[in-house]
C-alpha cells in the first residue's frame, strides 16, 4: 500500500520527506494541501497535525508528523531497500544522528531565517526583506559552514563515506540559498562544502523532488 504524503511539494519540509521516499524506492501518493488558502489550519488537518504544519504521512494505521521523525521512520522501515540512509551498523547510525542533530540545532535556524527573509516572506506573503536579519543569519550560517568545511575535508559526507539522512536533510534549504536566493557564494567559497553540495544535489532522488516543485 502506498504511503500518503499530505503536504506541498514546494515546501522544504515536504521535500525532505519526498527525498527520503525516493532514496528508499517507496511507493507513495502525494495529497496536495492548499497552504496559501489556509488548509493546514482547518479542523480536518489539525486533527492530523495539532500544530497545523506539513507534511503528515499516513502509512496504513500510522499517522505521523514532524519531518525528521518521518524521514527516520522511512529509513528504518525500509532499511532493506534503496539507499541505507542510516548507514549499516550502530556506530554509523549514531554518527548520522549526531549530524542530524547539528542540522536541527545549528544549521536550520540561521538558514531558515535567511530563506524566509529572502524568498518565502517577500514572494509568498509580500513581507519586505529585513536585510539586518539576513546579515545576522548569514553570519551565523557561515560559522556553521566553517565547521562543515573542516568535517568534509576528512570525509565525503557528513556521517562518513556514505550518503545519509544527515546530508539529505540539508538539501531543501541549500537549494533555496544557492538557486533561488542567489547567495551561493557562501557554499562555493568553501571548497569541501561545495564539492559535497555538488555531489548530493545531483542525486536522482533529489532531482525527482525538484520536478514536483
Amino acid at each position: 500500500m502506498a504511503v500518503k504524503v499530505i503536504g506541498a511539494a514546494f515546501y522544504t519540509s515536504t521535500q525532505r520527506v519526498l527525498a527520503a521516499i525516493y532514496e528508499k524506492g517507496v511507493e507513495y501518493r502525494l495529497e496536495p494541501l492548499d497552504i496559501m488558502g489556509g488548509a493546514h489550519k482547518k479542523p480536518d488537518h489539525l486533527a492530523l497535525h495539532p500544530f497545523g504544519q506539513i507534511p503528515v504521512i499516513q502509512d496504513q494505521d500510522l499517522t505521523l508528523f514532524e519531518t525528521r521523525a518521518i524521514i527516520r521512520y522511512i529509513a528504518e522501515k525500509h532499511k532493506g531497500q534503496g539507499t541505507p540512509l542510516f548507514g549499516k551498523n550502530l556506530k554509523e547510525k549514531a554518527i548520522v544522528e549526531q549530524w542530524l542533530a547539528v542540522e536541527v540545532e545549528e544549521f536550520n535556524g540561521p538558514i531558515s531565517t535567511a530563506i524566509f527573509q529572502l524568498v518565502f516572506g517577500p514572494v509568498s506573503w509580500g513581507i519586505p526583506t529585513d536585510e539586518s536579519l539576513v546579515s545576522d543569519a548569514l553570519q551565523k550560517l557561515g560559522k556553521v559552514l566553517d565547521v562543515y568545511e573542516k568535517r568534509l575535508s576528512d570525509c565525503k559526507y557528513l556521517a562518513g563515506d556514505f550518503f545519509s539522512l544527515a546530508d539529505l536533510a540539508h538539501l531543501p534549504y541549500l537549494h533555496q540559498l544557492i538557486n533561488v536566493a542567489k547567495r551561493g557564494e557562501m557554499v562555493k567559497s568553501r571548497k569541501h562544502v561545495y564539492a559535497w553540495w555538488e555531489d548530493i544535489s545531483c542525486r536522482p532522488a533529489w532531482k525527482n523532488v525538484l520536478e514536483l516543485a
